[in-house]
């Protein structure tokens, strides 16, 4: 990373640790340091580039809160597929009414 990138990397932690905002650090692209923030209500996702660009996403909340009765519409959406055909067999040798 050169200078410029590193920079704004440091500046914004040494930011978010002066206003004790909780974070954390990721390395999931080659060209980036990311910064995982959790705020109430937000998260954001901070990609520092090695040419010294920076890309924010944020994820806002809508307020509503689950019990665990959601795990069952997380495992549904995002399991792998072959995951799906295993659990559908598994259901029906349990069903069998043989």
């Amino acid at each position: 990373m050169n200078n410029h990138g590193f920079g704004k990397l440091v500046t914004f932690v040494n930011q978010l640790e002066q206003e004790k905002i909780s974070y954390t650090l990721a390395h999931n692209r080659d060209e980036t340091i990311m910064v995982n923030v959790a705020v109430a209500g937000e998260r954001w996702e901070v990609e520092f580039f090695e040419d010294g660009s920076v890309e924010v996403e944020r994820f806002i909340s809508n307020g509503e809160i689950n019990g665990e009765e959601v795990f069952s519409e997380l495992f549904a959406m995002y399991s792998e597929p072959e995951n799906h055909s295993l659990k559908l067999t598994q259901n029906a040798k349990f069903t069998s009414t043989k």
